[in-house]
């Protein structure tokens, strides 16, 4: 077996998409149609859908954390936490998903696309640590409507300047798990100068762009895919 060779002067920089989460039994929306009661997930994640109905909104997003809340982390987390444990600050971990999975296993990971367990007062901006479904609206102190800590279709991604810099040094790319779709993730590959590997039971639309692939689920490939010096 073919491994992903680390060396003492690497910088690592690795993303995980919802594959990862899929593992541990969080489906992706792309396996449920993009659908939701009806709903296309745009129509309940996106700026618009929360300035028209803001319950339908919490409803998903309380939905979501239901199913996270019984999720656990499987091996590929816990590898990546070993990883991590072993670089240091030499790994960069950045997620494109929203659950705390990496976190349960011990990583500190970048999440672009916000936190499932965190919520925001959409006026005053304070974020809180929060898991609780919400059947109504919650307000903040000061007046304003709390949304889920998340970025919505449309928004900006969160910590978007330190992943460009950490993509222009980086010299080991890993993504896991991705469906290569997703902007601006898919595009990350392409920005980089580093050796680029792909890890994951199925191929991403932007395969061509990873000098090397590992096929095969995240939890089975990982623990013994790394080979650090």
């Amino acid at each position: 077996m073919n491994l992903i060779h680390i060396k003492p002067n690497d910088r690592v920089f690795v993303l995980t998409g919802a594959g990862m989460s899929a593992e541990s039994g969080i489906p992706t929306f792309r396996d449920t149609n993009g659908l939701w009661r009806n709903y296309r997930v745009e129509e309940v994640a996106s700026p618009d859908a929360w300035r028209r109905d803001p319950q339908l909104v919490w409803d998903f997003y309380s939905m979501r954390r239901t199913v996270a809340a019984a999720a656990q982390p499987n091996p590929g987390h816990r590898a990546l936490a070993a990883l991590e444990r072993t670089l240091g600050s030499r790994l960069f971990l950045c997620t494109q998903n929203v659950d705390n999975l990496h976190e349960q296993a011990g990583s500190r990971p970048l999440h672009m696309h916000g936190e499932l367990f965190k919520s925001r007062c959409e006026r005053c901006q304070l974020p809180f640590d929060d898991t609780n479904i919400y059947h109504e609206v919650p307000h903040c102190a000061c007046g304003g409507k709390v949304r889920p800590h998340i970025c919505w279709f449309g928004e900006r991604p969160f910590g978007m300047d330190r992943v460009l810099r950490i993509l222009e040094v980086c010299t080991v790319f890993i993504a896991i798990g991705t469906s290569g779709v997703v902007e601006p993730a898919a595009s990350f590959v392409g920005q980089t100068q580093a050796r680029t590997f792909y890890v994951g039971p199925e191929e991403p639309l932007n395969l061509a762009s990873f000098d090397e692939t590992f096929e095969g689920k995240a939890g089975e490939l990982l623990p013994t895919l790394f080979d650090v010096w």
